[in-house]
């Protein structure tokens, strides 16, 4: 009797145990809405210039995209979440760097018609013989 007991306990564990891990499977959904933010992250950044501009940084970003929409299609909720929070970085910081890289363009820009200006204007203010 007491090893039917015994028997009974280690299965009702082992379909407690079985359970508990079906359970926190479902309850991770799939980050529909995180690869949703990524996705127009992504296309927010190729639209600012950044393919060009910061083109390691998009591949990046566009990399983990595909990578946390596949896992998604998986049912892998924990990678696809963190791939996706990743893409979004990567994808804002490729948006962050082709600005960058267009406001350093502009200053260069604006350096030179300076240095232009400058000339222009010693070369009419000097004495004429």
């Amino acid at each position: 009797m007491l090893i039917q007991l015994s028997k009974l306990t280690k299965g009702a564990t082992a379909c407690a145990a079985i359970a508990i891990g079906l359970a926190a499977c479902a309850s991770t959904p799939i980050p529909n809405e995180k690869i949703a933010v990524a996705r127009a992250s992504v296309q927010r950044a190729e639209q600012s210039g950044a393919p060009e501009l910061a083109p390691v940084e998009m591949a990046t970003a566009r990399e983990k995209l595909a990578r946390a929409e596949k896992a998604a299609a998986d049912r892998e909720a924990q990678p696809a979440t963190q791939l996706a929070e990743q893409a979004n970085v990567d994808a804002r910081l490729a948006e962050a760097t082709a600005e960058q890289q267009r406001s350093q363009l502009a200053a260069m820009e604006f350096d030179a018609s300076m240095q232009t200006l400058r000339s222009e204007s010693m070369r009419n203010t000097q004495p004429t013989q």
